[in-house]
């Protein structure tokens, strides 16, 4: 049985968008299912777009999503170079032999030449269709062209057939007629591939048994199918995944917020939800199941479950899933995830985290139950590390009265006494409070989360007392006591 060979092939035009990504995760996943292989190639001739961090950046974001390649960059293999630009002699020798049997020839025109038939062909109503100008050039017109040192461009020279049939693995056949194509170019003046020819060339060296990729690329495939054909390369399957649309159902871009990977890191989600909310946008293991980890998916995973539709980019929905991974992943991996973001927030470097650690790692327990990004997570444990400066005006208005500062009182002196301060010891003085002063509990808590945070939201109060420690919590609610009785 032939090896099923895949291929995830970026343009380092700028950083590894979410569409991209999805169309890794399930080149990745399909491999894996099949016992095959994934091949990570980058498509750089397009030198006029490309940046300079990209590469980097895409392969960078592969890894934190745990989207290992076989081959490719930093791996290596025999079916390299891995990069379109150190291929440039490949595509040429064999753009020439096309040449060399009638399949594909010489095109002289210049931009202007083609911009005066664009001009015919509109004032006429009719879509730009190449004209055939250099079609049927003779060798000796060809040549003296070549020898004047004319600029020129290679064109495919189209079969003639009445259509084109693309067996695909999502939608089934779809038929194109030829009257959708004209000779298009596979080898520009600068003497650079297009993106058509050089993937065809690229596959077939390497082997490719499958290609996958997004519904835009549909359209495209006629053309490769053709120049495979003419080249003898056997076809491979072909799957084009469905569009991802934004929630308007239009085309997604950046208006619709952060579209790649990069983005989301430093927002603060976790790459377990990327990978788990991708896997969403096309593919459903067939019941009510949303929450499930690339190792659980790899032993679901089915091709033919693929979803044919669009699908819709929700970040509440991403942002959701982000939550429950960091409420119920272990908390050491949580740690290590949020100790860049608190780095960076300006609360904690090395030496704290040496001579805190444990502390550290009980504090971003506590608080990551509440919060659905790392980004939350900093913010919501600001005020371990600094005083509180000021208080929710909505909760002060409702929780610093005259009778908020007698609940305060009371919690004061109730929490001094305290000989043992704990988690039971805490709760157990706060519910005797409520019950002698025949309030519930939460007329008790909220003014005192106010006091200690300034926030009307925290984690669960009386771990907020553990963790501020009992000298610092009784400073704050005699500092919110003293602020209410000033008013």
């Amino acid at each position: 049985m032939e090896e099923v060979r895949v291929r995830f092939a970026p343009s380092p035009t700028g950083y590894l968008h979410i569409g991209g990504a999805r169309t890794c995760l399930f080149n990745w996943l399909f491999a894996k299912s099949q016992g095959g292989k994934l091949v990570l190639r980058i498509e750089d001739t397009d030198q006029e777009r490309l940046k300079e961090d990209s590469v980097s950046q895409i392969l960078t974001s592969l890894k934190w999503l745990g989207l290992t390649w076989d081959e490719g960059p930093e791996v290596g293999g025999d079916k390299g170079p891995y990069y379109q630009s150190q291929r440039l002699e490949l595509y040429k020798k064999v753009c020439e032999e096309l040449v060399a049997q009638g399949k594909a020839y010489y095109c002289f025109c210049t931009p202007e030449d083609l911009e005066k038939d664009r001009e015919r062909q509109r004032e006429l109503k009719q879509p730009f269709r190449y004209s055939g100008t250099c079609r049927n050039l003779t060798k000796e017109q060809v040549q003296a062209k070549l020898a004047n040192g004319e600029k020129y461009s290679i064109r495919f020279k189209l079969p003639n057939q009445p259509h084109v049939v693309v067996h695909d693995l999502i939608h089934g056949d779809v038929t194109f007629t030829m009257d959708q194509f004209d000779d298009f170019v596979i080898m520009k003046s600068n003497g650079i591939p297009t993106y058509n020819f050089a993937v065809v060339v690229d596959d077939h060296a390497m082997q490719i048994t499958h290609v996958l990729r997004a519904e835009e690329h549909l359209s495209n495939t006629p053309k490769q199918i053709f120049i495979y054909e003419a080249l003898g390369y056997p076809v491979p399957k072909f799957g084009h995944m469905p569009m991802i649309l934004a929630p308007d159902r239009s085309k997604l871009s950046k208006r619709h917020g952060a579209t790649s990977v990069e983005e989301f890191r430093q927002q603060g989600y976790l790459p377990e939800a990327i990978v788990n909310y991708l896997t969403l946008l096309g593919w459903s293991p067939g019941n009510n199941q949303e929450i499930f980890t690339l190792p659980e998916t790899l032993k679901q995973f089915d091709f033919d479950k693929m979803s044919k539709k669009a699908a819709v980019y929700d970040t509440k929905k991403l942002t959701w899933l982000n939550g429950q991974y960091l409420s119920s992943l272990p908390i050491d991996n949580i740690v290590q995830a949020a100790i860049p973001f608190f780095k960076q927030a300006g609360l904690i470097d090395d030496k704290y985290l040496a001579e805190h650690g444990e502390y550290f790692t009980h504090l971003v327990d506590v608080v990551r139950v509440r919060v659905k990004t790392l980004q939350e997570v900093v913010d919501g444990a600001q005020y371990f590390f600094k005083p509180v400066d000021g208080y929710d005006p909505k909760g002060e208005a409702k929780h610093f009265t005259a009778d908020g500062a007698v609940i305060l009182e009371k919690c004061l002196t109730a929490l001094t006494a305290l000989t043992e301060f704990t988690l039971t010891s805490t709760e157990a003085a706060y519910n005797k409070i409520a019950e002698e002063m025949g309030l519930s509990l939460g007329k008790v808590v909220h003014p005192t989360r106010l006091a200690l945070t300034g926030r009307t939201v925290s984690p669960g109060l009386f771990d907020v007392m553990i963790l501020l420690g009992k000298e610092e919590t009784l400073r704050r609610l005699d500092k919110a006591i003293k602020y209410i009785k000033d008013k």
